[in-house]
C-alpha cells in the first residue's frame, strides 16, 4: 500500500512539474524562440515582423504558431520527435493555450468543443503543393484514433478511417514538381461522433481529380502511384493475369515524365499498405480483382498505337495490347475497336459511324482512359463511404477535414491553376467572411463594442470568374457550347470583350507597354487577392469539355468487368444535349462545400513551405512571404488584431494570474469576474487598456499582457520555491507517519513472532528434557519407547567423541575410549576393524626394502622374543646386507668362494677349542656353506647339512656355539664364537641355512664338541660387569650385566 501511495505521489509530482514547465512556456523564450501568438505581436500589420516571428521558431524546430485558433504550420521537411503517443496523452484534455502550439491542441480543441455544445465543426486545411496539408491531415486523424474511446466496433471503424488515407492516396496522389506525394484532387471528410465521443461513421467528398495526369505528365513528374505501385509491387500471378510486366518503361503513360523511379518513394511496400488496406475497408476479392484490372486496362490503352490507312484514317493493326483491353474490361476486341478508330453520329433517324483520323483517334483513347480512371476514382470514394456509412439514424456529431488545393503559381498556369486558384478564392471569402462573423459575434456575446474592420474583399475576383453572363466561367462554357470552330484564341477574344475594363483582368492586348512585355498573345493575367497570376489559355477548351463520345460510352457499357458497367450505367443520361462542363460542374461542387462549411463551425490549420528544394532548416523569405500572403494571414491577423489583442475567460485568467495579488491569492471567495476586477486593479490596469466582457476580458496591447506574464514569471519562481518547501515538508512528513505506522506494525507482528517462536523452543526443550531423564534412568533396560531416544543420544555421543580420539598409530593400543554398556560389543567391533584398517594403511605406505627388513625381524622376534635378555635392544637396529664388504675380504679367499656366491659376512671373535684363546676371524656365510676365514686363509668349512644347531644363552652376552657333526676325528667340533651382530647373524644364518628351528636359547651352561668323544663347556652367568674366562673346572665362563628390561 506505501509503494501505491508513493507512486500515485510521484505521478502527481510529475503532473504539477510538467504544467508548471509547459504552461505557455513560450512567452517566457520569445527573443529566443518568438512569440507562439501572432495575436501577441506589436507590430502585427508589419509583415517582415512577421516573417521574422516565423523564421525564429522555425529555426528552432518550433513549427506550430497560433493566429488565436488558427493553425500555422512550417513543414520541417525532417522527423521531430512531436508525434509519439506520449505527445497525444499531453495534449489530451488541456486548455488549448495552456501548452505550446501543436496540431494535437488544435484537434484536441475542436474535439472538445464539438461534445461540449453538441454541434458541428471542420477544419480547414490549405497550402500549397508540398506545404504537408496530407501530413497534417493523417495527424489529426491519428490523434483522433487515439484519443476517441474505444469499442471492438469503435475500433473498427477507426482502422477503416486511417486506412482510407493510403487508398486514396495511392488513386488520388502522384510526384510533382514541388511534392513527392501530391493529393492531385480536394478531399472532405466527415468524421461522425456519438454523445460520447466515439468515432461512429464517416463520408469523403472529392473535388476535381486531375484526370489529364492519366495521359499527360510533365517532365520530372509521375502518374498517380497505384500504376508504380502494381508495376512493381504486384505479385508475378497477378501481373502474368492481368498481362503486365514488371517494367514501368514499358507503359507510355508512366514514362512520359521520365523519373517512373523515386528515391523518397518505396512502391513495393506502399502496394502491400494498399492491399491489406483495402481488405480492413471490406472490399470483396471480386471488386480488387476488377479495380486492378482496370488500372491494368488503362495502361494497355496508353500502348495502344494507330496506323493511318491510305485515306488518313486511323486504323489498329495486330495491337497486341487488344487482346488484354478485351480480356480485362470484357468487351469483344472488334467492338473495342470500333469504338477507338470511329465516331457515331446521328442526322435524323440515321446512325452514321465516321471514322477518326490518327490524331482524333488518340484523342478518344485518352479522352476514354481519362474517364475510366476519373469515374473509376469515384466508385472507389463510393465504396469507401459504403464502408464508412454509420447504420444507427440517431444524431450524431460531425468534425469535417477539409485538404484541399492551395494558390498555385506555375510557371506556364493552365486551366488545373485557374480552377484551384478560383477555388481558393472562394475559401479565402469564405475564411474572411467565417472570422469576421466569429470576432463579431464574440463582441456582440460580450457585450464589447464592436469596431468595422477594414479588409481586402475579393468578392469583386469571386464575381470575375463566376457572374452569370458575364463572369470568365460563363465566357468559357459559351465558347464550348456555341457551334462553330471555337479555339482558344476565340475563347481570349470573347474575354476581352466582355472582361476588357475590369481592374482585375489583363491581356497582352489590354495592357500597357510596360506589362505587354510580361505576357504573350495567348496569355491573360487576373489579379488574385494573393497576387497576379498569368494563365495560358491553351488547352482550356479541351480540357473543359472532357468529352466521351457517346458511342464510347456504348461500347464501355457492354463490359463484363462490374465496376466499369457500374461507372457507366445503363440509365445514364444519353441525350443530345451536352453535359455540363468541368469548369461548371467544380463550380457547382464549391457551393455545396461552401454550404456545408457555412453550416459548421470553422477551424483552420495554413500550412506553408519553407523552400523548394525540401531542405530541412532553409527558410526561404521570399517564397514563403508569398504564401502568408495568399494565404491571407495578414488579413486574419489584422481581424483578430482589430480591437483587442487577448481574450480569456475569467475562469482562466484569475487562475492563472492570482498568484499576482495577496487578495487573490491561494484562494478567491467571490465570482471570477470580482476576482480579476480586483487582480487588474492591484496590477493598475488603465481603464483604454482592458475592457470586462459578460464571460471574458478583452485586453487590448500585448505589452500589457507581456507586464503581467513577466511580473507572474517572478513571481512563479517565489511561489514554486514555496511550494516546493511546503510540498516537500508534506511529504517528508507523509513519508515519516507511514513509516511510523509501518514501523509499529512491523514490530508489533515481529516480537509476536519471536514470543511464539520462543514458546515453541521452551515446550520442546522441556519435551526433550523429560525424555533424556527417563531415558536415563532407564538405560539399563531392553530398548523401548521411553529410552529409545536417549539410547540413540548416547550411542551417537560416544561415536562422536570416539571419532574425535581414534588411536594415531598401530601401537597406541591404550587410547581407545572406553564405551558405555550398550556399545561394548559394537565398540570391540569397531576397534578390530579401525586396527585392520590402520595397518593396511601402514602395510601400503611400506617400502620392499622396508617389508624384507621387517620380515628379517619378524623372524628374529619369533626365535629371540622374550628368551634372550638383550633381544629388546636390537629390535630398533637395522639389519644390514652385510658387515665385511667383498673388498675387505681377502682376494684368495673370495677366489675360493666366489662360486657360492656370499650371503652375508661379519666379523667375530673365536674362541680356540684348548685354553679358549680369542682370536679374530671373518664369518661368511654363502649359499651352501659357513667359513670361519682367517685373513688368507679359511680356517674351517661348516656345510648347512653338518650344522646340528645354535646355542645361545638367556643373558644379554653375545656368545654363539655352532654345533656341527663330527664323525672323523680329523674334523674340528664345535666353534664358539662372540659376534657383536648376534641377532642379526643368527637370523641371517636361519634365512641362508633354511634352518628355521636350529637356534636354541639355554641356561646356565652349553656342551660343545671340541672333537669326536670329547667335549668342552660354556658356562653363562650374570655379574657386575662383562668377562670371559677360563674356569677353575676347565670350562670357559662368561659373565655378563643384567639389563634392564624394556
Amino acid at each position: 500500500m506505501a509503494h501505491m501511495a508513493l507512486e500515485m505521489t510521484e505521478s502527481l509530482e510529475e503532473r504539477c512539474n510538467r504544467i508548471l514547465r509547459n504552461m505557455e512556456a513560450s512567452l517566457t523564450a520569445r527573443d529566443r524562440v518568438g512569440i507562439q501568438d501572432f495575436v501577441l505581436l506589436d507590430a502585427y500589420t508589419s509583415e517582415s515582423a512577421f516573417l521574422d516571428n516565423l523564421r525564429k521558431r522555425f529555426h528552432e524546430n518550433l513549427i506550430y504558431t497560433y493566429i488565436g485558433t488558427l493553425l500555422v504550420s512550417v513543414n520541417p521537411y525532417k522527423d521531430l520527435d512531436i508525434y509519439s503517443k506520449k505527445q497525444m496523452d499531453t495534449y489530451m484534455g488541456v486548455n488549448f493555450f495552456e501548452l505550446p502550439p501543436h496540431i494535437y491542441a488544435l484537434a484536441d480543441n475542436v474535439f472538445r468543443t464539438m461534445l461540449a455544445e453538441f454541434n458541428n465543426h471542420f477544419i480547414l486545411i490549405s497550402g500549397e503543393s508540398g506545404a504537408g496539408k496530407t501530413e497534417a491531415s493523417k495527424k489529426i486523424l491519428q490523434f483522433y484514433a487515439v484519443s476517441c474511446p474505444s469499442t471492438k466496433l469503435l475500433n473498427n471503424v477507426r482502422d477503416r478511417l486511417l486506412l482510407s488515407n493510403p487508398v486514396l492516396e495511392a488513386f488520388g496522389n502522384a510526384k510533382t514538381l514541388k511534392n513527392d506525394n501530391s493529393s492531385r484532387f480536394g478531399k472532405y471528410m466527415d468524421i461522425q461522433f456519438d454523445h460520447q465521443g466515439g468515432a461512429v461513421g464517416g463520408h469523403i467528398l472529392s473535388y476535381l481529380l486531375e484526370k489529364s495526369r492519366v495521359v499527360h505528365q510533365n517532365h520530372g513528374e509521375r502518374n498517380f502511384h497505384i500504376f508504380y505501385q502494381l508495376v512493381e509491387g504486384g505479385e508475378e500471378d497477378l501481373l502474368r493475369w492481368l498481362g503486365l510486366e514488371r517494367n514501368c518503361q514499358h507503359y507510355s503513360y508512366l514514362v512520359q515524365g521520365d523519373c517512373a523511379k523515386v528515391s523518397s518513394i518505396n512502391d513495393k511496400s506502399d502496394w502491400k499498405t494498399v492491399r491489406k488496406a483495402l481488405s480492413v475497408i471490406e472490399f470483396g476479392e471480386s471488386d480488387i480483382e476488377h479495380l486492378f484490372g482496370i488500372i491494368a486496362s488503362v495502361l494497355h490503352l496508353g500502348n495502344v498505337k494507330f496506323d493511318a490507312d491510305l485515306r488518313g484514317y486511323a486504323i489498329l493493326n495486330n495491337n497486341p495490347e487488344m487482346h488484354w483491353l478485351s480480356k480485362l474490361l470484357g468487351i469483344p476486341t472488334q467492338v473495342l475497336q470500333q469504338g477507338l478508330t470511329h465516331r457515331k453520329i446521328e442526322a435524323k433517324a440515321e446512325e452514321v459511324f465516321s471514322p477518326f483520323t490518327v490524331d482524333h483517334a488518340v484523342y478518344a483513347r485518352d479522352a476514354l482512359a481519362k474517364a475510366i480512371y476519373g469515374r473509376t476514382f469515384n466508385w472507389l470514394v463510393n465504396k469507401i463511404n459504403e464502408s464508412l456509412a454509420n447504420k444507427d439514424s440517431s444524431r450524431k456529431t460531425v468534425i469535417g477535414l477539409l485538404d484541399i488545393y492551395g494558390f498555385e503559381v506555375f510557371h506556364v498556369n493552365s486551366f488545373e491553376q485557374f480552377c484551384i486558384n478560383y477555388c481558393n478564392e472562394k475559401l479565402q471569402q469564405l475564411f474572411i467572411q467565417l472570422t469576421l462573423k466569429s470576432e463579431q459575434e464574440e463582441y456582440e456575446m460580450e457585450g464589447i463594442e464592436w469596431e468595422p474592420v477594414p479588409y481586402f474583399n475579393n468578392k469583386i475576383i469571386c464575381d470575375l470568374v463566376e457572374e452569370k453572363h458575364r463572369g470568365i466561367i460563363s465566357v468559357l462554357d459559351e465558347e464550348c457550347l456555341r457551334p462553330g470552330e471555337a479555339t482558344d484564341l476565340t475563347l481570349l477574344e470573347k474575354m476581352e470583350e466582355k472582361m476588357g475594363g475590369h481592374p482585375h483582368f489583363i491581356t497582352h492586348k489590354l495592357a500597357d507597354q510596360k506589362t505587354r512585355k510580361t505576357l504573350e498573345r495567348g496569355d491573360f493575367r487576373l489579379l488574385h487577392y494573393a497576387g497576379e497570376v498569368t494563365y495560358c489559355v491553351v488547352g482550356f477548351l479541351d480540357k473543359n469539355n472532357d468529352l466521351l463520345y457517346r458511342n464510347v460510352k456504348e461500347v464501355m457499357r457492354q463490359s463484363k468487368n462490374a465496376i466499369i458497367k457500374h461507372c457507366f450505367p445503363s440509365t445514364e443520361p444519353d441525350s443530345k444535349k451536352r453535359p455540363e462542363t468541368v469548369v461548371t460542374q467544380f463550380k457547382n461542387s464549391l457551393v455545396g462545400l461552401t454550404e456545408i462549411l457555412m453550416s459548421k463551425e470553422a477551424w483552420y490549420v495554413r500550412c506553408i513551405k519553407p523552400n523548394e528544394g525540401k531542405q530541412p532548416g532553409r527558410f526561404d523569405d521570399v517564397l514563403v512571404r508569398h504564401q502568408v500572403k495568399y494565404l491571407g494571414l495578414m488579413e486574419h491577423l489584422r481581424v483578430r488584431r482589430a480591437g483587442f489583442a487577448y481574450r480569456r475567460r475569467y475562469e482562466i485568467f484569475l487562475q492563472r494570474y492570482k498568484p499576482l495579488c495577496p487578495e487573490t491569492w491561494p484562494n478567491w471567495k467571490g465570482t471570477a469576474a470580482e476576482g480579476v476586477q480586483c487582480l487588474i486593479k492591484h496590477l493598475g490596469y488603465k481603464p483604454d487598456e482592458y475592457k470586462m466582457g459578460r464571460t471574458k476580458i478583452f485586453i487590448r496591447h500585448p505589452r500589457t499582457l507581456f507586464a503581467t506574464e513577466d511580473a507572474f514569471e517572478v513571481c512563479k519562481h517565489e511561489l514554486a520555491t514555496r511550494i516546493q518547501a511546503k510540498y516537500k515538508g508534506y511529504r517528508v512528513k507523509g513519508d515519516y507517519l507511514r513509516q511510523k505506522e509501518a514501523a509499529t506494525k512491523i514490530e508489533t507482528c515481529w516480537r509476536g513472532l519471536m514470543a511464539r517462536k520462543e514458546r515453541e523452543r521452551r515446550a520442546w526443550a522441556v519435551k526433550v528434557i523429560k525424555k533424556f531423564i527417563k531415558g536415563f534412568m532407564t538405560r539399563n533396560q531392553p530398548a523401548c519407547c521411553d529410552n529409545s531416544e536417549y539410547l540413540t543420544f548416547v550411542r551417537q555421543n560416544y561415536l562422536t567423541r570416539l571419532r574425535e580420539n581414534l588411536p594415531k598409530t598401530v601401537l597406541d593400543k591404550n587410547t581407545w575410549l572406553t564405551p558405555p554398556p550398550i556399545m561394548q560389543e559394537v565398540s570391540q567391533l569397531l576397534r578390530k576393524l579401525y586396527i585392520r584398517h590402520m595397518v593396511r594403511v601402514y602395510v601400503k605406505t611400506i617400502t620392499p626394502q622396508r617389508k624384507a627388513q621387517l620380515q628379517l625381524k619378524v623372524l628374529t622376534s619369533s626365535m629371540f622374543k622374550g628368551k634372550k635378555e638383550n633381544y629388546p635392544f636390537s629390535v630398533c637396529r637395522p639389519f644390514m646386507d652385510t658387515r665385511i664388504s667383498e673388498e675387505d675380504i681377502n682376494i684368495k679367499v673370495l677366489q675360493t668362494i666366489q662360486h657360492e656366491h656370499i650371503k652375508y659376512s661379519v666379523p667375530v671373535v673365536k674362541y680356540d677349542r684348548n685354553g679358549f684363546r680369542p682370536r679374530l676371524r671373518q664369518l661368511i656365510f654363502t649359499q651352501a656353506a659357513a667359513y670361519l676365514v682367517e685373513e688368507a686363509k679359511i680356517k674351517q668349512r661348516i656345510h648347512y647339512n653338518s650344522l646340528k644347531g645354535v646355542s645361545v644363552s638367556n643373558l644379554s652376552d653375545n656368545f654363539l656355539i655352532l654345533h656341527v657333526t663330527c664323525d672323523d676325528i680329523k674334523q674340528k667340533g664345535d666353534l664358539v664364537l662372540q659376534c657383536d651382530y648376534l641377532f642379526e647373524a643368527l637370523t641371517k644364518l636361519n634365512v641362508v641355512a633354511s634352518k628355521q628351528s636350529c637356534v636354541k636359547v639355554v641356561q646356565g651352561s652349553v656342551r660343545f664338541d671340541i672333537q669326536p668323544g670329547r667335549e668342552g663347556f660354556v658356562d653363562f652367568k650374570s655379574g657386575q660387569e662383562s668377562m670371559v674366562y677360563r674356569a677353575k673346572n676347565g670350562h670357559l665362563m662368561v659373565e655378563s650385566t643384567r639389563t634392564k628390561s624394556r
